[in-house]
């Protein structure tokens, strides 16, 4: 694919994604989900690559600053809303379970962890891609909005899921039901991000954070590990249970599983084949 509105590159076993509209603070449109969706795909498929991370272009002053507004003027023109997305837009993470079939909740059935480095404003989509992320890492006084309710716009692309299941219904409510701004040591506070971090040395913290992810974890444990926590949020706790017995003979099976043993007692890095 003929990448317009975002980067997609590799190194060290890390897929690093970045939103990239700076003129237009890494704004979402349909381009931009329709990349974004593709990477995702190839990135889970690449077995060389272990975790993921997404940013927005620094020069952009934003990590997306929600749907563009030119596009929220189209669509008031046309008289309804329009995803401007192709039929054929990439599935990533979907046949692994029908509950993250959907926009944004496809993140669930993606094999590896995504790390989202918010390194600016994020509003409104901004917010869910970051929400639908694993792990949260931000820059000191960035700026957060659900946005919605200024447009008469229903809590967006499941957010009233995944936001409740973070920071709990009372702050989900508060977030959610005023549309308000609110910075990343608010967010903190609410146990939204896993860290806060010096803006000038997010994204090296962040790539430390994913190399050790990979170097320190099979990518079978990852993956699995990924997708029992958030099956988990929709089943019972005998479920979750059974699952994990059953996954617990299945894995041991398996080639890293001799070789994580084998690494440990020689007190040496484990040579993961996937």
């Amino acid at each position: 694919m003929d990448l317009k509105a975002t980067r997609y590159e590799i190194t060290d076993g890390i897929a690093v994604v970045t939103l990239s509209r700076p003129k237009r603070r890494n704004a979402w449109t349909g381009r931009m989900h329709t990349e974004y969706r593709w990477i995702l795909r190839e990135a889970d498929h690449d077995p060389t690559v272990r975790v993921i991370v997404v940013t927005g272009d620094p020069e952009g002053n934003a990590f997306c600053a929600g749907a563009d507004l030119q596009a929220l003027e189209g669509h008031s023109a046309r008289g309804g809303y329009d995803p401007g997305t192709p039929e054929d837009i990439a599935e990533p993470g979907h046949g692994v379970d029908p509950a993250f079939d959907a926009a944004f909740a496809y993140h669930f059935g993606v094999g590896k962890p995504v790390i989202a480095a918010i390194n600016g404003a994020a509003a409104g989509v901004g917010l869910v891609l970051a929400a639908f992320a694993d792990l949260r890492f931000c820059a000191p006084g960035v700026k957060f909005t659900a946005a919605h309710g200024r447009f008469n716009f229903p809590t967006e692309f499941g957010l009233s899921w995944v936001l409740p299941r973070i920071v709990g219904l009372t702050h989900a409510n508060d977030i959610l039901l005023s549309s308000r701004v609110f910075t990343a040591e608010e967010a903190d506070r609410m146990g939204f991000l896993n860290r806060i971090v010096p803006a000038d040395q997010l994204m090296d913290e962040v790539m430390a954070y994913a190399r050790a992810l990979a170097a320190s974890v099979a990518p079978g444990s990852a993956r699995e590990s990924k997708r029992q926590i958030y099956r988990d949020l929709h089943r019972d706790a005998a479920t979750s249970v059974r699952a994990a017995e059953a996954l617990l003979v299945q894995m041991s099976k398996t080639p890293d599983y001799k070789e994580g043993v084998k690494a440990w007692m020689e007190k040496r890095p484990a040579a993961w084949t996937g």
